[in-house]
């Protein structure tokens, strides 16, 4: 595509004054310009998404920057999006979610003295770097909280895209669930097998409400915006959801029993900072229990559901995991 065609896609999906921004650079008064191109999914989406948009914009309140985002709304649209900001020479251009993995190993080798971000992806250019998380750690943690919350011996996960990522949430869930209960019984179910998985609240609904008819009354969703469905289903049912990502337990105060965070925030942040400090380093970032980059949440919203002894058993079970003691299955490295 020709740099006027992606300038164009670019501006409609920034807005113009951000066109305008984007042809002056010295407007920018010498501060870091740093894009960022989000998933489908959207910024807005009380999730993955947006958790990455969190830490952004901290950066942008506490470090000299200028902001872009785009928000692509169709896989199509997200080379033409990373590829504008990156001729127009942008510091840093951060790629939301491992589906920009492949375009992001492209554009990045076609533009070597530039610094990129993958979040949840692995490419090893050097310019690039990949921000992983243990994700399986965290779920672990909400497995035990879900086995020791259910009254019926039986919970529930539902899946966004059914690809390896996904898995490692399954995966550290399930074995979370066993260690606290090694009799309780997990349904897994996905939403499918392509990027529309992700916005698809109607199915994540289906799905769960399917799953609470098999007598489960705790479900883990992992499904971006599909898991909205996931609340609501719980919501009509009287029954617990665990959310994702972000802390989601406002979305439906009563009804979600925790969220299995990725700091997500906190490493878009950081990474920026370094950036700024001249830190900027390429290779794999790695964020598990060890530097809370996963963890279960507790605030006013879901206290009152969970028991301060079932706290002290998942707190240990925290320091085991750390410590190497408990081991739980990575089912991305099993492959």
């Amino acid at each position: 595509m020709k740099r006027t065609g992606i300038l164009i896609l670019l501006c409609v999906a920034i807005s113009l004054p951000a066109c305008s921004s984007l042809r002056h650079h010295d407007e920018d008064g010498g501060r870091k310009r740093v894009g960022i191109v989000f998933d489908i999914g959207g910024k807005d989406d009380k999730s993955f998404n947006a958790a990455a948009w969190v830490g952004v914009q901290r950066a942008e309140k506490e470090l000299p920057i200028k902001l872009r985002n785009v928000e692509p709304g169709d896989p199509t649209s997200i080379e033409p999006s990373m590829r504008a900001f990156a001729e127009r020479g942008y510091d840093l251009i951060i790629g939301v979610g491992f589906a920009q993995a492949p375009i992001m190993e492209q554009v990045s080798h076609d533009y070597p003295n530039l610094n990129f971000v993958i979040i949840d992806g692995l490419i090893d250019n050097p310019n690039v770097a990949s921000l992983i998380f243990k994700e399986h750690e965290g779920s672990f943690l909400v497995g035990m909280i879900a086995a020791k919350t259910t009254k019926t011996g039986k919970v529930g996960f539902v899946g966004g895209m059914d690809i390896p990522l996904i898995h490692k949430f399954e995966t550290g869930y399930a074995e979370g669930a066993r260690y606290a209960d090694p009799s309780i019984q997990v349904f897994e179910n996905y939403v499918g097998v392509t990027d529309a998985a992700w916005n698809n609240p109607g199915k994540g609904k289906e799905l769960a409400k399917a799953q609470i008819e098999r007598g489960a009354d705790v479900i883990f969703q992992a499904a971006g915006n599909s898991g909205l469905g996931v609340f609501d289903a719980v919501e009509e049912t009287n029954h617990l959801a665990i959310g994702v990502d972000s802390n989601q337990n406002w979305v439906k105060p009563g009804f979600i029993l925790t969220s299995m965070i990725k700091r997500v925030d906190v490493a878009v942040f950081n990474t920026v900072k370094e950036l700024i400090e001249g830190r900027f380093s390429g290779g794999v970032h790695l964020y598990g229990l060890e530097n809370e980059g996963v963890a279960y949440a507790l605030d006013d919203y879901n206290r009152s559901l969970i028991s301060q002894s079932v706290i002290d058993e998942v707190d240990r079970a925290k320091k085991e995991i750390i410590e190497g003691r408990i081991k739980v299955t990575d089912a991305m490295a099993a492959k």
